[in-house]
């Protein structure tokens, strides 16, 4: 295990350097209060993260700038995943990756929820809508209708 790693993006550093709201689903907070004893299972020092600012629910608009974006349930990688659905793009933090789909082997993860998430959420998205995912290239969700193993049966 190594130790004396941090979080590369803590909710406390991200609000400090911001200023932006913390929000969340519901689902999630269980895995927000814990956020620091979960990097300990990890040998990685996490910050405890703030308590969120308010909880949003499936189909709300957030503005950011002159963007309106939908909140999307996503779960699967966690319980209370959301992604933000903008005009043409998707924000989908760790569902969709180019290539691949987000871990579920994590506190709250469940791997059949996933699928049944991508299934009946991304694949309903136009081919070029563009996935911004948590890591990695950016793609489309073409693309990945074409190419990406755990969404067109090659695996």
């Amino acid at each position: 295990m190594v130790s004396g790693l941090r979080c590369t993006r803590p909710n406390a550093e991200a609000v400090r350097l911001t200023g932006a709201p913390l929000v969340c689903h519901q689902d999630e907070l269980p895995l927000l209060e814990h956020l620091d004893q979960q990097g300990v299972m990890f040998g990685v020092t996490c910050e405890p993260s703030p308590k969120p600012d308010r909880l949003i629910e499936p189909g709300e608009k957030i503005r950011v700038g002159s963007t309106e974006l939908e909140v999307l349930f996503t779960p699967g990688h966690s319980p209370g995943h959301v992604s933000l659905l903008g005009p043409g793009f998707i924000i989908g933090g760790d569902c969709l990756f180019a290539g691949s789909i987000g871990r579920t082997d994590l506190p709250g993860g469940d791997h059949a929820t996933l699928l049944r998430t991508l299934q009946d959420v991304y694949m309903k998205l136009p081919d070029e809508t563009v996935v911004y995912s948590g890591h990695g290239p950016v793609t489309t969700i073409g693309q990945e209708r074409r190419t990406n193993p755990f969404l067109n049966g090659t695996l």
